[in-house]
This record gives structure tokens, sequence and C-alpha cells, in this order.
């Protein structure tokens, strides 16, 4: 047993549980039968919990009596307004979409507690706080959307929806119940009474009419939201050169061709398609390594108007067996093509009127020399050089070892080796090598050495300035020529040692 509420949020089936609460169902079942629920707002919602209706002008009209059952509104009896109300103990208000009559103690036995025509449908799961003041008769079972819609709906502080959600229609699909006495359907569904339509805070169709706009402003928002992507996307592809220009069109004297046999020629489609007008390029596009049709082609009229008619005429045309789509082209990788080629075309030969200089990817690019290169080194010196060039170099160590030019002596480059290294002090020091250079120091005291230093250093002690008498506070000689006589006068006395001369000290 199942009756369908049409209400302005949507279509709401219930299924009534006729062993559990056979008269609670009877009476709602022959109330919907008679349309007394048609134009019933749904108010008192409660988001999470419940929303409660049946009463047909509701609880906002000060002349509503709160609803009555099928048996007071055939007898018009106050007395049977209102019934008994049973509550069966296996039932509880567990699941979402349990329906259950809204019940009120008797005012004579408070413990006795009666129902009429109003109904409550639960928003949640666990609403046992109805449980021993609601009868459940059903359970929905198909809408629960719409009980979603009711539970986001925006109420006032009492719980009455701004926007009207009212019952519309109620049909009955199965009524297992013979009818009361007097009962009579009516053959349509009875037009809303002045009092119900006083009743309207926002009418339904307002709602719609704001919905309406309100998606239409939506999709406009959308359009423009993806305009502005397409447009930065073009953008894109023009900054990485894929696109000549961001508003560049397909052209619309192109066909795309698809869906093609792989035998078709080039040949074949442009014979084919030539009754339409004149053809500029017909190109059947295949694979640049084995020449193999793709099966998509493009073909190029001469005008506008050839196209759309071989557009319009060709599409699902049979060609080699196969039933082929036209479509108009949305390709610009010839234009692409064009306007690159034309571009680098003008460039290069803005490059190679310059004759020097150049842009990327041109032979004539200017090539910067940055570092010395021989090669290609101007005989000005006016290019880069180094801090020290070899040649400064060169000729310096010449000047030093040249005696003509103030470098070392014969006797003084014997004492290095060949690679201008001083040789190591062997451990036979006193052979005849030594003994021999001091002799010819001593030898030949006015003889200066020929050092880079320019002669500064005195080989023999006896070339001291002011005479050996003088004190040494009183000999105006240099700090560095102290620290040299110093080292001078250190190896003579080895040598005088080892030779029996005691001359230092007996001076």
């Amino acid at each position: 047993m199942s009756v369908l509420l049409e209400t302005s949020a949507g279509d709401i089936v219930i299924d009534l549980l006729v062993d559990y609460a056979p008269k609670m169902c009877e009476n709602f079942l022959k109330l919907c039968k008679v349309k007394y629920y048609n134009f019933s707002p749904i108010h008192s919602v409660q988001k999470s919990f419940s929303f409660q209706t049946g009463d047909p002008l509701g609880p906002m009209a000060p002349q509503s009596d709160g609803g009555t059952s099928i048996w007071g509104l055939l007898s018009g009896s106050p007395a049977d307004r209102t019934f008994t109300a049973l509550f069966h103990p296996k039932l509880k208000h567990i699941e979402r979409g349990t329906v259950s009559m809204a019940t009120a103690p008797h005012p004579s036995d408070p413990d006795r507690r009666v129902a009429a025509s109003q109904f409550i449908v639960t928003l949640g799961d666990n609403t046992d706080y109805l449980d021993g003041k609601a009868a459940i008769f059903g359970k929905v079972v198909e809408g629960f959307d719409v009980l979603e819609k009711i539970n986001d709906a925006i109420v006032d502080e009492r719980g009455h929806p701004l926007v009207d959600i009212r019952i519309k229609h109620t049909v009955i699909l199965d009524d297992p119940y013979p009818d009361p006495a007097g009962l009579r359907e009516p053959s349509s569904s009875p037009p809303p009474t002045k009092a119900q339509l006083a009743t309207v805070r926002i009418a339904e169709d307002e709602e719609l009419l704001d919905e309406e706009a309100n998606e239409e402003a939506a999709a406009q928002a959308e359009r423009r939201r993806k305009e502005r992507e397409a447009a930065a996307q073009a953008l894109t592809l023009e900054m990485m050169g894929d696109l000549p220009f961001a508003e560049v069109k397909p052209p619309e004297n192109v066909l795309f061709v698809c869906k093609l046999n792989p035998v078709t020629t080039d040949e074949d489609l442009e014979l084919i398609f030539s009754r339409f007008g004149k053809i500029l390029s017909c190109e059947v596009i295949r694979d640049q390594k084995t020449g193999d049709s793709l099966q998509y082609a493009f073909i190029e009229f001469e005008d506008q108007k050839s196209c759309e008619d071989a557009y319009s005429k060709m599409d699902g045309v049979l060609i080699d067996d196969r039933r082929i789509h036209v479509d108009f082209s949305q390709s610009v990788s010839r234009l692409s093509d064009v306007w690159r080629d034309d571009t680098n075309k003008k460039r290069k030969n803005a490059a190679a009127r310059r004759a020097g200089g150049g842009w990327g990817g041109v032979k004539e690019l200017e090539k910067r020399r940055q570092y010395r290169n021989e090669d290609v080194e101007p005989d000005d010196d006016t290019g880069y050089r180094m801090v020290h060039g070899m040649e400064d170099l060169r000729g310096r160590h010449d000047k030093e070892r040249d005696p003509e030019r103030g470098g070392p002596s014969s006797r003084d480059s014997a004492r290095y080796n060949g690679d201008g290294r001083r040789p190591d002090r062997s451990p036979d020091r006193h052979g005849d090598r030594h003994w021999s250079g001091y002799g010819d120091r001593k030898g030949d005291a006015g003889r200066r050495s020929r050092s880079p230093r320019g002669g500064r250093y005195r080989d023999n002690r006896h070339d001291r300035p002011g005479g050996v008498g003088k004190s040494r506070g009183s000999r105006d000689w240099s700090r560095k020529d102290r620290r040299d006589y110093d080292r001078d006068r250190g190896a003579s006395e080895d040598r005088d040692r080892y030779r029996g001369h005691d001359e230092y000290r007996s001076r």
C-alpha cells in the first residue's frame, strides 16, 4: 500500500504499514483520496530532524482548526474530528524518512493521545525523541532528494519556509480499505481556496522565476569563465610559438574529413569533392615514417560557399565502403606554418642586410669573443688580453739571466741548477767546492754580486762601510743590509773554523 505525494520540491513515495497501524493508514489513505491534503503547506521544519504537514491552511492561518480525520470530515461532527492513536512497540523513529501521525493528549485523559490529519516526516536518523509522541504508520521509499531540499530550505524562527513548499497533489497507488459511507472521490484536483491562497508568503512560481534567472546568470558567468580560460590558453600558445597570434581563427573554406578508408587517396577525394567548387588543395594526412594513411584529410576550397555546400551534402556519404564524417576544420597549423616561414624569412633577410649580428637560428649570428684566442686576436692588441702576457714573462726571465742586462754572473749562475733552482746542501758540505768558493770570494773582495736585486748585497765582509773599528750603532746601514750581513757572517765563521783561520776573532 503506497501513496505518491507531489510537492513543489519534488515527489515523495510513502509505503504504509497497514499490519502495524491499520486505523491510521486507513485515515491517511482516505484523506489522500478526497484530495484533502492538496495545497497543504509544509511547516515546522527542523533541520536534520523533521518537518510537519497535513493541515490545509497551516498554522499561520487564524481560521485553521489544525485538521480533521476522514470520519470527522464525512460526518461534520467535532467528536469525530480526532481518533485515538495506537503506538506499536516495534515501530521506532530510527531511520530518516519515517512517517508518523502527529498526536496530542486527550483533553479529558492525558494518558491517551489522539490524532487527526497532520503527519510528521523525519529528516535525520535516530530521532527517538518522537517515540511516544508521534504514531508511526509508514516510511519514505522514494524521494530522499526531496527531503534534502526541504532540509536545506531557508526558514524563519518558527520553522516556516520563506518560500512556500506545499503538497500539490496526492495519488493513491494501492488502497486495500473499502470506502466509508458518504465518501466521494473528486473527478479532478480541486483548486486552492481563498483561505489557502491567503496563506501564501512567496509563491512557488516566483521562486522558479528567480531560479531561472539565477541559472541564466550562472550560465553566463560560466561562459565568461570559459572565454577567459580560452584566451589565456591562446596567449600561452602564442608565446610558445604554436600560434601566430592569440586571436587567430581557423579558415572557413577548409573541410575536415575523417573515418576514411586507408586505400582512399588524395586524387579520389579531390575528384569526389570537386563537384562543389574549385579545390585549392586536398591532402590525406599520412604517417611520416611508414606513409600509411591516418584516415583523415583536409580539403581547401576556393570560396566559403563551396565549403558549406560540401559540408551539408557529404557528411555520412559512403566512400570506399566507409561512411565518412565531414566537419569544418578547426586546425590553424597551416596558417601557423605560413606565418612562421614568412616571419623567419623577413628576419633572416634583415640580418643579412646588417652584415653583422643576427638573430637566433641564423648562420650569420655574430660570434662573441670574450677570451684570449690567438687565432682570432687582432694584431693591434685591442682585444682582451691577459694581465701578464707570456711575452712579458719571457722578457723578464731573459733579462735576469743576461749579465750584460744586469742579470746574475756566471759564478752566481753556477750556484743554481739548469732549471733555475738552487741545489740542496749535501752532507759533504765541506768539500773542495766550498773551499774554493770561499777563496774566490776572499781574493776578490771588491767584486759585487750581480743578483737580480742589483748588487745591494756585498759578498765580502771587508766591504762594510765606515771601517772595522766603528761601532755597529754608528754604521749607516739599512735594516735589510744588517740582516744580510749577519747571514753572511755566520757562513764565513763556519768556513774559517774548518780552515784553521781565526781572523774574525782576532778582530
